[in-house]
């Protein structure tokens, strides 16, 4: 059975760990907080200490990391995943990260002669525990081939095209996300300020055309507030902000996305910054209190 390795085991990156684990594979796996692969070492991840030595372990790479810099700094260096690759082996990056970049170091990945997919997902953690993930898969299509086994455990996997390619529809996809959130929290918000019951007013809108998969997962959140985020407003942001960096190289007028982005930036003002995106709901009742002086 394929041997795989995990750079990255936060919420996301740990869940995928665990699936495997429990579907009988073997499991290697690195983190830069130990704290975070205790459990799944009681389960049978065999911890490493580099990432160089996850890529040297393992058949199939996965890592599932926040940022370009954080992605630049597993990759690279004496300790990095580029020194541990050989040939033939093939790396999957799940995380959300600049298309240009992915392409870049897909690359240097391809001079080592293996193979480097983007492989970001839509759904959260629920979707991970489930299996029921979205995957959006940008590379080399024989590469693809060899791991779409390996991503079924996860999702629904479709092959987009290449390299980056997975990366731009998932920017695509979370522009819509911020900005679903944004216009319930403002009905939402509106709603409440005319006097009808939070609750009343969330169980019919989630029941409307407007329900949303995405929308209904969350309305729980907005009345209960999680105190650990599925997906926290900082990342958020950084997604936007991505969105819109790439829409400007392409030329192409994200209106909907820079207001979210104005949002949030607001609402990581406030100090929302680790919440969940449905704290944007919290935001904007913040900022209605401000603007008029009164509960909302």
């Amino acid at each position: 059975m394929t041997t795989l390795g995990f750079v990255g085991l936060g919420h996301m990156g740990g869940n995928m760990a665990a699936r495997f684990l429990a579907a009988g594979y073997t499991v290697h796996g690195e983190s830069r907080d130990r704290g975070h692969a205790d459990e799944l070492v009681r389960d049978g991840l065999v911890w490493r200490d580099t990432p160089r030595e996850i890529a040297e372990a393992s058949d199939v790479i996965f890592t599932s990391v926040p940022d370009d810099d954080v992605l630049e700094s597993v990759a690279s260096g004496p300790d990095g995943i580029l020194a541990g690759l050989t040939e033939g082996k093939v790396w999957v990056d799940v995380s959300t990260v600049s298309p240009r970049v992915s392409r870049e170091l897909a690359e240097r990945v391809r001079a080592l002669g293996a193979s480097m997919l983007d492989a970001p997902v839509s759904g959260s953690v629920p979707q991970v525990q489930t299996g029921t993930l979205t995957i959006m898969v940008g590379g080399d299509e024989i590469a693809y081939a060899r791991v779409e086994p390996l991503l079924r455990e996860l999702g629904a996997p479709t092959y987009i095209g290449g390299n980056g390619q997975g990366l731009a529809l998932k920017l695509a996809i979370n522009i819509s996300l911020a900005v679903q959130m944004l216009a319930f929290a403002e009905g939402l918000v509106l709603a409440e300020r005319a006097g009808v019951d939070r609750k009343r007013a969330v169980d019919v809108m989630t029941q409307s055309p407007i329900g949303s998969p995405m929308l209904k997962a969350r309305a729980e959140l907005v009345l209960d507030p999680p105190d650990e985020a599925w997906f926290d407003l900082r990342l958020m942001q950084k997604d936007i902000a991505l969105a819109l960096d790439t829409a400007r190289e392409l030329r192409v007028p994200l209106p909907s996305a820079a207001t979210a982005d104005q949002v949030l930036t607001l609402g990581r003002g406030l100090g929302y910054e680790r919440r969940d995106l449905a704290a944007l709901h919290e935001v904007l009742a913040h900022l209605t209190r401000d603007a008029i002086g009164a509960p909302a």
